[in-house]
C-alpha cells in the first residue's frame, strides 16, 4: 500500500519525517466510520470503528517500504495496519493504510475523543522528548553502519 492516512501524532509533519526518515507530500483527508479516542495515560490516540464517526487527518503519499517498516515499529503491537478508503478535499476517494487499535487493547482507551489541537498545545513537546529518549535507548535495526 503506497499511502498512509495519519490521524494522530503523525499528522505533525516533523514527527512523521523523524519516524519515517523521509519527507513525504500530503493532503488533507477524512475517514468516515471511525473515531479517534484517547489512549489512557498516553499522549497519542487510537482509531476505532464507529459507524457515526468521522476523523480528519493527513494522507501521506507514496510511502517507501523502508518507511513502512519504521512506521510499523513506531505503532507497535497495539495497532494493526489496515486498508481504508479516505475522502480527499476534492471528494475523491483514495485507498490508504492506517493503524487501527487491535480489539484486545480496547480496554486501554478512554471514552473521550482525542484532540489534535490540544496535543499541539500541551503534549507535542513532551511526546517528542519521550520518543527521542526511547529511540536513543535502542538501536535501529533498519539502519546499517552508516547514516541513512
Amino acid at each position: 500500500m503506497a499511502h498512509l492516512f495519519a490521524y494522530g501524532t503523525l499528522m505533525c509533519e516533523d514527527i512523521m519525517s523523524e519516524v519515517a526518515r523521509c519527507r513525504l507530500s500530503n493532503v488533507s483527508g477524512k475517514l468516515r466510520g471511525y473515531r479517534r479516542r484517547i489512549v489512557k495515560g498516553e499522549l497519542y490516540p487510537a482509531l476505532v470503528q464507529d459507524e457515526a464517526g468521522q476523523v480528519s487527518g493527513l494522507v501521506y503519499r507514496e510511502v517507501p517500504p523502508s518507511a513502512w517498516e519504521r512506521l510499523d515499529r513506531f505503532e507497535g503491537e497495539m495497532y494493526r495496519r489496515q486498508s481504508v478508503q479516505v475522502e480527499l478535499g476534492d471528494s475523491t476517494l483514495l485507498q490508504a493504510a492506517t493503524y487501527v487499535v487491535r480489539p484486545e487493547f480496547l480496554g486501554h482507551l478512554e471514552r473521550s475523543d482525542w484532540d489534535f489541537d490540544g496535543f499541539i498545545r500541551s503534549g507535542k513537546k513532551r511526546f517528542l522528548r519521550e520518543y527521542r529518549k526511547d529511540l536513543s535507548a535502542k538501536p535501529d535495526p533498519l539502519k546499517g553502519g552508516e547514516d541513512d
